[in-house]
């Protein structure tokens, strides 16, 4: 299946269910028995939320995951300091600039 979002394309091998949810007075989402056992999501479990126009995409998060995730990111940083050495924080700050602006050239 292809999911077009406007901004990214997400191919996945699996056919979308869909369900419908309510939204309470609080903002708080019911989420369907059905999809809450699929998925394991019990009470407390933590969930990325993502907008992308009108839409809203809920992702389980598995902190494991992440955290293997971001190790990778720390090892590729070590690994970039290794071989080229560490930014400046002038640097950093003029790469933060500069993505900054390109973000708001192309309305992000």
């Amino acid at each position: 299946m292809l999911i077009n979002t406007g901004k990214y394309e997400i191919r996945t091998g699996e056919r979308m269910e869909e369900e419908i949810g309510v939204v309470g007075e609080r903002g708080q989402i019911v989420i369907p028995k059905k999809l809450r056992v699929k998925l394991g999501l019990e009470p407390r479990t933590k969930v990325l939320i993502v907008r992308s126009g009108d839409s809203i995409i809920m992702r389980k998060l598995n902190l494991e995951q992440e955290r293997r995730r971001l190790e990778a990111i720390f090892r590729r940083v070590d690994e970039r300091v290794k071989r080229y050495g560490g930014l400046t924080e002038q640097e950093i700050d003029q790469l933060i600039h500069d993505y900054r602006a390109e973000a708001a050239r192309e309305g992000r």
